[in-house]
């Protein structure tokens, strides 16, 4: 060709690039096979299953909060069909009680990603009857009903969720794709052997599945993959300054639907915490981790899972976890 039609000819396309969050494993070494780190295995078993429920489900649908495991899972999605959108919208069940600076950043998160955001208030149901105020105070158990509803209306055949087995035992008994009755309810007895990576969605009119893509990882490979892939959180999860009162053994918030007793004395600690859930009923812990890498060497000490030493709902009783998954709840 010459010089003349080498300058007029038309560029190759040039290769897609990678987002700064999406990071390209490095290539092996000569002469060596590339192993993938347990963290890859976890990823690639994430994608995969988050790919087949997109595959085998009509009408999909992602539970996001804006705490840690919905986030995770979210960044899974999101790499599972890059350079295309994530394929389904997520849904809130809002409490009321939520952290304002969870839902700013959940808020912000959707509309990054430009993905649909679905709320179910658990407000409005207060508020027209349907639902009535605990005496604890505690609005975790009141999800489960605006859930139902949620899924019946948007006609979500398949619900995504971010529970892993090592935080109760009664999410340590759960199928990755568990089905749920026409009533939104889980049979422990009742559930699907899941040989090697082979998932059995099969469901009737009325009948979802809920999915658990992260469900064999643990708090710590949670921690290992955000510093990894330099996931942003909600900033409570690193240790910050916060008016605090001691009950039940757990640092609670001091707010608008958390105040303290009057035997309660308020103090200003400096604490973090390790799950988000209701203002309500979740307990911060003291700690100076102010960082990703902190975090994660204090999550590989510790010796009580994050739903164990701070969330207030499962202390309700032995099985409380367990009751409300029967009824529907995650």
């Amino acid at each position: 060709m010459s010089a003349q039609n080498l300058a007029t000819a038309p560029a190759a396309p040039a290769a897609p690039t990678t987002p700064a969050s999406l990071p390209v494993p490095a290539p092996a070494a000569p002469g060596r096979p590339h192993r993938l780190s347990q963290l890859d295995v976890l990823e690639s078993e994430a994608i995969h299953i988050i790919r087949e429920v997109v595959a085998e489900f009509e009408r999909p649908v992602l539970l996001f909060s804006g705490g840690k495991d919905s986030v995770v899972m979210l960044h899974l999605a999101a790499k599972a069909f890059w350079p295309g959108r994530v394929p389904f919208p997520v849904l809130h069940v809002d409490t009321g009680h939520n952290f304002p600076e969870v839902l700013a950043f959940r808020d912000a998160t959707v509309a990054r990603l430009g993905i649909s955001l679905e709320v179910a208030g658990v407000q409005d149901y207060i508020d027209d009857g349907r639902l009535q105020e605990r005496a604890d105070g505690t609005r975790n158990p009141l999800q489960t009903l605006p859930l139902l509803d949620a899924i019946a209306a948007g006609r979500h055949d398949a619900v995504f969720g971010g529970a892993r087995r090592d935080e109760d035992k009664a999410r340590a008994k759960e199928r990755i794709l568990s089905l749920r009755d026409e009533f939104g309810q889980w049979d422990p007895r009742n559930q699907r052997p899941e040989l090697w990576n082979l998932y059995n969605g099969r469901h009737t009119v009325g009948q979802h599945v809920r999915a658990f893509p992260i469900s064999n990882w643990t708090e710590l490979d949670v921690w290992r993959y955000i510093e990894r892939e330099g996931i942003d959180l909600p900033p409570l999860y690193y240790a910050h300054d916060r008016e605090v009162y001691l009950r039940d053994g757990m640092w609670r918030a001091v707010g608008p639907v958390s105040a303290p007793r009057a035997d309660e004395q308020v103090e200003l600690r400096t604490v973090r915490y390790r799950t988000v859930g209701d203002m309500s009923c979740t307990g911060a812990v003291e700690s100076g981790a102010a960082t990703v890498h902190d975090v994660v060497r204090e999550v590989a000490q510790s010796t009580l899972t994050e739903r164990g030493a701070t969330r207030a709902d499962d202390r309700i009783s032995e099985a409380a976890m367990e009751d409300r998954k029967r009824d529907g709840y995650f």
